[in-house]
């Protein structure tokens, strides 16, 4: 896709991402434009103005595929399309079109470490053992006694489901209903390329990768090891927890990324945005290399609690680690953790709180990523356990922005 002839954004420009404010926006709580109770892509593109009046320079959605929803679009069973709640392609058009006419960027999320069991791909897989698309996802035939290996998945309980109709078990890092793709099958790695070219003809700016560093396993399964050190910035790199030395963060995986950038470097400006959980904070610049991400997200910072202490530390190791080459991200909330401004609130002064934050966030060598909502101050809403509807309790931290002090906040006019 060509740029429209009006954009504003500068032409071939050197590292933008470098000097960019970034502004992550969930679709479906920031603004609903046809009163329907949902965010939706107009919705977006309707308040670009505010985003160019506080000086954004790019925004990443999280995810607007077609998804049942189980894990809120992270679920998706169909790459190349826009869930009905949200638009459609011509609002994301849309949405690009003025975004860019304002010199804002615009990155989407991609999801490919797993599908949802909806998708067509696993429909297929899932048919019987001798499907063409049978090994795009991990199967391991066995018996339902005893899954393969030992592996945990991230929302709790084993990583492994049995299917009885095929007498196997398939890999799952969260939900049962999100199958993990093989990306030892070429077939599978070629797909996701096409997805990728997919979104940036249409004039997507890149991608947040959602957990790249998960997207290939140990071949051989091995269970994986206890921690035997406790790790002070990370709560549940608990002494005595699982080590996903085998699941998670395998040498292989980079050369998954390398792969992913040569498709993003066949397009002019565009970049690569990791979520990466590396094992030590020292491997996150791996995934920095000139041919990799040029972007990942720095967790401890998010995860310090509110002591200079700990925010230096996680500083200093952070520049320790990565070296001149690599450039920083520093964020404080996100679609997957309590808001910071709710974390950092003791007795009254979370506001004061908020501001020391805001200054160190935007003041630090590196890109800055900030969550909708946190430059107004915004906190967790309070949801009854019976109003949650996230498998593993987000819905606080995703509550609808607050425009106004009108009915709803000023998100919707739903009733």
């Amino acid at each position: 896709m060509r740029r429209d002839p009006s954009s504003r954004l500068p032409q071939h420009p050197v590292d933008w991402w470098r000097r960019a404010v970034f502004y992550q926006i969930y679709p479906r709580s920031f603004a609903d434009s046809n009163g329907d109770g949902v965010g939706d892509l107009d919705g977006v593109t309707a308040h670009l103005d505010y985003l160019e009046s506080i000086g954004i320079d790019a925004i990443w959605l999280n995810p607007i595929n077609p998804s049942p929803l189980d894990d809120w679009g992270y679920d998706i069973s169909d790459y190349c399309g826009i869930h009905p709640e949200l638009g459609d392609l011509a609002a994301f058009d849309r949405l690009i079109t003025a975004a860019h006419r304002r010199g804002i960027r615009v990155i989407v999320d991609l999801v490919p470490n797993h599908t949802s069991e909806q998708h067509p791909w696993f429909v297929e897989s899932r048919a019987s053992r001798t499907n063409p698309k049978r090994d795009w996802y991990i199967w391991i035939p066995g018996t339902p006694e005893r899954p393969p290996s030992n592996w945990e998945s991230y929302f709790g309980g084993s990583t492994w489901k049995y299917d009885p109709a095929t007498a196997a078990w398939y890999l799952h890092m969260f939900l049962e209903q999100q199958p993990d793709l093989n990306y030892r099958n070429p077939e599978v790695v070629a797909a996701i390329h096409g997805v990728i070219r997919f979104w940036l003809e249409r004039g997507a700016d890149g991608f947040r990768i959602d957990v790249v560093q998960g997207l290939i396993k140990d071949e051989q399964l091995r269970d994986n090891p206890v921690r035997g050190v406790r790790d002070p910035d990370i709560p549940w790199y608990a002494e005595g927890s699982q080590d996903p030395l085998y699941s998670s963060d395998r040498p292989e995986v980079h050369d998954i990324i390398r792969g992913f950038r040569r498709v993003s470097d066949d397009y002019e400006d565009r970049i690569l945005v990791g979520e990466t959980w590396p094992r030590e904070q020292e491997r996150l610049a791996d995934y920095l290399r000139p041919d990799e991400l040029q972007l990942a997200f720095n967790f401890r910072f998010l995860l310090a609690r509110y002591d200079a202490r700990r925010f230096r530390a996680a500083i200093e190791l952070t520049e320790k680690s990565f070296g001149p080459g690599a450039w920083p991200t520093w964020t404080l909330s996100n679609h997957d953790f309590p808001r910071h401004i709710t974390r950092f609130a003791r007795r009254g002064d979370a506001d004061a709180r908020a501001r020391v934050a805001a200054v160190m966030l935007l003041t630090l060598r590196g890109t800055p990523f900030i969550y909708y909502g946190e430059e107004i101050g915004m906190r967790d809403a309070e949801v009854a356990a019976e109003s949650k509807r996230d498998p593993v309790g987000r819905d606080g931290c995703r509550s609808p922005m607050q425009w106004s002090d009108a009915r709803n906040g000023g998100f919707s006019t739903s009733a």
